[in-house]
């Protein structure tokens, strides 16, 4: 996820006709009210920052089938307003330093400043000793590339440290054996531990790098700390590693110098195909901390309009509702993560598209508005919609996901991250020809946003769904006023205490995209067409497989 802060002046730019296949409808307006309104609700520490399985998740639902009612949405599992989501709440305990032993001086990191640790594994406490440390360069096992970063060692009952990104993240352009600087999901940290696991490693240990992570160690130490969230499994996870984490930087520098090693030389041929794993001989590494497990249903909302003449075939509107709840804590003691741009304004942007939706009349196929749990915990919401749909994903149309809205005033653009991947782009490019806009690629493909947000759970089951961010092209200021409020907020606010609901705010900009998004989903909603991923694309095969049984 990406979100821009800014408050801005600016003129609220007229709502043109909305544009359906090349005919004119009347625009329905979308409340800025009902965005405020909803935003500031959600986001007040009345909410405590909304993390699963707490009160405030208790008030956020009942607020969502509220303005979900009031809207004129129906309930949207089989007269139910909810879907059940079983997760189970795990919080570190009496965490101890990571210690490395047996080259050197012994180092020992401490939680919280120099590393963070969690585990998926379901069990009252984690012990990890003397575990041999390997580093397995960016911990990549990709056949198809003929790439394997763990060809010819042995690391189960391992403590693996791993580099964030793809080898090729520093690139200028889109070509490279992992898409240039265009992260792929063989880039993510949920992948690296995936991948981790599937190899026997006890420990799976990210080095954090600013530039290729896409965001600071306050973004890791505020959000792995406090409970973690995991979907529930009847095995507990005993399959995954031990214990997950990251480190900073200069520690892994100094881990590495005290075996003899220099991290930086092994970062560079990390990036080369054909890297070794390095084995550094005579350290060990070992951890140990508590596990309070608590097993808890949170849950999806979901609300729907349904339609008038193929109501079983539905297009999908989603947004995450939770957030991180209470906390690494700010200076000044302010320990509630709001989260008002990530994500409660994302989900005003639902109950707005309800509102104009139920007004403008009810459309030939029906429209569901699903609002997630659990994205911050590694999208677990969307990702049991996705293996137990309420709708059929062979019957759903495609969709949009929307993520934090921009603050940041009108734009001239607006951002699609995995432009050119499916034949949405064309409903947008309509919607945007309206407003007198245009799309542009995701300027820093190299983040992997495609891959950390919701639209990713669906698109792996092969409904393709429109997922857009907020132009940096601005009205008043250009790109580089763009440029500085997306920095801002990701170095002040995402992800932290400070992420809040300011009065001052302008909404249109907001009211703009959210424009944009009523514009597609109508015209889906409308249409019989039924748009699939571009020839070749990774998902158009499941959509294809998917689509035949129909």
């Amino acid at each position: 996820m990406r979100a821009f802060l800014l408050a801005a002046a600016l003129p609220l730019a007229a709502c043109p006709a909305t544009v359906f296949a090349g005919q004119a409808a009347p625009a329905t307006p979308i409340s800025a009210e009902t965005l405020r309104t909803v935003t500031k609700t959600l986001s007040s520490d009345a909410f405590e920052g909304r993390a699963p399985g707490t009160t405030g998740e208790e008030k956020t639902l009942s607020y969502l089938v509220e303005r979900f009612q009031a809207a004129g949405l129906k309930p949207g599992n089989k007269g139910s307003w909810f879907q059940v989501v079983p997760l189970v709440e795990i919080t570190a305990r009496n965490v101890s330093a990571l210690t490395f032993t047996g080259a050197g001086q012994p180092i020992a990191l401490g939680y919280g400043p120099e590393m963070v640790v969690a585990t998926y594994q379901v069990i009252p406490r984690i012990d990890l000793k003397n575990s041999d440390v390997v580093f397995v360069g960016y911990g990549i096992n990709a056949p198809e590339k003929g790439w394997n970063d763990y060809a010819g060692v042995d690391v189960k009952g391992k403590t693996v440290v791993i580099l964030v990104n793809d080898p090729d993240y520093g690139s200028a352009g889109l070509t490279g054996p992992f898409n240039g600087k265009a992260m792929t999901y063989y880039g993510r940290w949920t992948y690296k531990y995936e991948e981790a696991a599937r190899q026997g490693a006890a420990a799976a240990i990210i080095v954090h790098d600013t530039v290729p992570a896409a965001y600071g160690w306050n973004v890791v130490q505020s959000s792995w700390t406090g409970p973690q969230q995991v979907a529930d499994a009847s095995n507990g996870h005993r399959d995954q590693s031990q214990a997950i984490g990251w480190m900073q930087l200069d520690a892994a520098r100094r881990l590495f110098a005290g075996a003899g090693q220099n991290l930086d030389t092994l970062m560079s041929a990390a990036k080369r195909k054909g890297f070794k794993a390095v084995p550094l001989k005579g350290v060990q590494a070992s951890l140990s901390f508590d596990n309070q497990v608590r097993r808890h249903a949170s849950k999806n909302v979901i609300g729907i309009l349904p339609g008038t003449e193929r109501a079983d075939e539905v297009v999908l509107y989603t947004g995450h509702w939770d957030h991180l709840g209470r906390c690494e804590a700010a200076p000044d003691g302010d320990d509630i993560c709001n989260g008002a741009v990530d994500n409660a304004n994302g989900v005003a942007a639902l109950v707005a598209l309800a509102e104009a939706n139920a007004k403008a009349g009810a459309t030939p196929r029906s429209q569901v508005f699903l609002a997630v749990t659990g994205e911050e915990s590694g999208l677990l919401g969307s990702a049991f919609y996705g293996a137990n749909p309420v709708y059929p994903l062979a019957k759903t149309v495609g969709g949009v996901n929307i993520d934090a809205m921009s603050m940041a005033g009108p734009a001239r653009n607006i951002v699609v991250v995995g432009k050119g991947k499916s034949e949405l782009d064309a409903y947008l490019n309509r919607a945007l020809a309206a407003q007198g806009r245009v799309a542009t690629a995701e300027p820093t493909p190299q983040n992997g946003y495609y891959y950390r947000s919701d639209h990713f759970s669906l698109a792996k089951h092969g409904v393709p769904m429109l997922y857009a961010e907020a132009g940096e092209d601005l009205v008043k200021g250009g790109t580089a006023a763009g440029k500085a409020a997306a920095e801002d907020y990701t170095e002040h606010r995402y992800h932290g205490p400070k992420d809040e609901y300011d009065p001052t705010w302008n909404w249109d900009g907001v009211v703009q995209d959210v424009t944009l998004y009523y514009q597609v989903g109508r015209e889906l909603a409308t249409t019989a067409a039924w748009p699939n991923w571009v020839a070749g694309d990774e998902f158009r095969a499941i959509r294809d497989r998917s689509r035949a049984g129909n």
